[in-house]
């Protein structure tokens, strides 16, 4: 079933700052504009693109097969006019990013593309292997205890490769969980510790 190939949500005539939310490979859901309006609530303006160009996953092996045959060069394509388009949209001249897995991937890496414009990033189990040279960005990254699709050499090598640049950098390990704890759509949901970690992600965007 398709969905919107875009989620964009602003509260009242005057445009509130800009928080770009990625999905994670489940797709454009319900869950994920609902946490959108939530922003919105807070005198946030919202853009949801659709990362995953209108599918909607049954299973989460189906999500990981679609996700494997996505080009990546679309997929950082979308995210970088997404960027562009909500920077305009935005009263401030810098935005937030917010991304579950792949959207967490992609969030920090548009972080590092354009440093002029993404001055912070809430990474939920996403992790990027680049050079963080040049980000001006503060980060806050949630990550499972177990997690099929990131290791621990890969979080630490990260969070050692962030260090390298002094960046603002937040890590929250959740005890009990696994990779998409903050998916009301996949089988691997944990209720408390996703209300946790969006707890210290609203508080995040605050400061």
């Amino acid at each position: 079933m398709a969905k919107d190939l875009a989620y964009f949500i602003q509260i009242g005539e005057d445009s509130g700052r800009g928080v770009l939310l990625l999905h994670s490979f489940w797709g454009l859901t319900s869950a994920v504009k609902a946490l959108a309006d939530g922003l919105a609530d807070e005198g946030y303006t919202v853009l949801v693109p659709d990362i995953n160009f209108g599918e909607i996953p049954e299973t989460e092996s189906e999500a990981v097969d679609h996700l494997g045959k996505a080009n990546p060069d679309r997929l950082a394509s979308l995210v970088l006019s997404s960027v562009r388009l909500l920077e305009e949209k935005s009263s401030e001249p810098t935005i937030a990013v917010i991304g579950f897995g792949m959207g967490g991937s992609l969030a920090l890496w548009a972080s590092v593309r354009l440093h002029s414009i993404i001055d912070r990033v809430v990474s939920f189990y996403g992790t990027q292997q680049i050079d963080f040279a040049g980000s001006r960005s503060r980060y806050l990254v949630h990550l499972a205890e177990t997690d099929a699709y990131i290791s621990e050499d890969e979080a630490a090598f990260m969070e050692a490769t962030m260090g390298l640049e002094s960046l603002d950098v937040e890590f929250h390990h959740y005890p009990g969980t696994l990779h998409g704890f903050g998916d009301p759509d996949g089988e691997t949901f944990d209720p408390d510790s996703f209300d946790l970690a969006w707890k210290r992600t609203v508080e995040f965007l605050r400061v």
